[in-house]
């Protein structure tokens, strides 16, 4: 394996050279209110709510995915607001949404698979707003969350020492339309999707885990960037011991959104209590790496390494 090459495929990616302009944009919304527990660099804003808090999330569609299946970008946009929620340790309670299509027929098929994911994931959109009459195809959802509020697992709390465990459902296939997406949910029941989602609630109710967050576009390793730049540390990974999907290649699989997937740190002690939760609710887990002060991300095979992200001069997000 050249880990030089991978390291600049990785570093390329399209699904993690377009969050670099996130950062830019924070200097444009003050946060003044003593309420906001969290907001940029989470996967959801964590507003206090006494007892509770709540979780607050939004995320757009990515246009090639809507130009490929506009079906399975509906479902895609329930899917990755649910999972925003359960990276926090939380529990979804209601989505609004807003969509743009001037073509009737796209948005039927956008609605359909919308349809889909709501009823597989038993969380209701309740409002929103529609564009008819656009000239582009676009969709965005919001979500609204609940956690208790000792219970909230962070992307900013990884401390160096940890352990980094990847758990993600391996049972599954490439998309047919779009093959950076990895499909482990759509012919799964939702009592089975409930059991793995709920991994996370468990794992911060218990406090075995503080820092983590659900795998997104950038795939694994450009997810765990995220979470190292927001927590200010580095990480060294040993990609041998990434589990990669039957037919899949490791490059291919860390380019890929899992569909159902988390990347979490912990401190030692507690690694194989949190690798029986994850397998216990059906997800493929395993200690990939470790937390280190410098802030650099390291992937690693053997006696070979190669910086994959050095994050004290170039950025993920931009988000510190």
């Amino acid at each position: 394996m050249n880990l030089e090459s991978l390291a600049a495929e990785l570093r390329g990616f399209v699904g993690v050279t377009r969050k670099k302009q996130i950062g830019e944009l924070i200097s444009f919304f003050p946060i003044e209110s003593e309420r906001i527990i969290a907001s940029f660099g989470e996967d959801a804003a964590v507003i206090d709510d006494g007892d509770e808090v709540m979780l607050f999330a939004a995320d757009g569609i990515w246009s090639k995915l809507m130009d490929a299946d506009p079906e399975w970008s509906g479902y895609c946009s329930v899917l990755v607001n649910v999972h925003d929620i359960a990276a926090m340790g939380g529990w979804p309670v209601a989505m609004v949404d807003v969509l743009s299509a001037g073509d009737p027929e796209i948005s039927k098929r956008v609605l359909k698979g919308m349809k889909k994911g709501i009823e597989k994931l038993r969380v209701p959109i309740i409002g929103g707003h529609l564009h008819p009459d656009t000239p582009y195809s676009a969709l965005d959802v919001a979500i609204l969350g609940k956690a208790k509020k000792n219970a909230v697992i962070l992307s900013s709390t990884a401390q160096p020492g940890e352990v980094v465990i990847a758990a993600y459902d391996t049972d599954g296939k490439p998309h047919p339309k779009f093959s950076l997406s990895f499909d482990s949910t759509s012919f799964k029941e939702s009592s089975v999707l409930a059991e793995q989602l709920g991994a996370m609630r468990e794992l911060g109710e218990s406090g075995l885990v503080r820092a983590g967050k659900d795998i997104s576009n950038p795939g694994l390793l450009g997810t765990l960037a995220m979470l190292m730049e927001t927590s200010k540390v580095g990480a060294v990974v040993d990609v041998d011991a990434i589990v990669v999907p039957e037919g899949l290649t490791l490059a291919g699989w860390l380019q890929m959104y899992p569909g159902m997937g988390f990347v979490v740190t912990t401190r030692p002690e507690n690694q194989e209590r949190v690798l029986e939760v994850f397998t216990r609710r059906g997800l493929t887990a395993r200690v990939i790496g470790r937390v280190t002060e410098e802030r650099r991300l390291i992937i690693r095979s053997g006696e070979e390494e190669s910086v994959l992200f050095d994050l004290t001069h170039e950025c993920v997000t931009g988000i510190h």
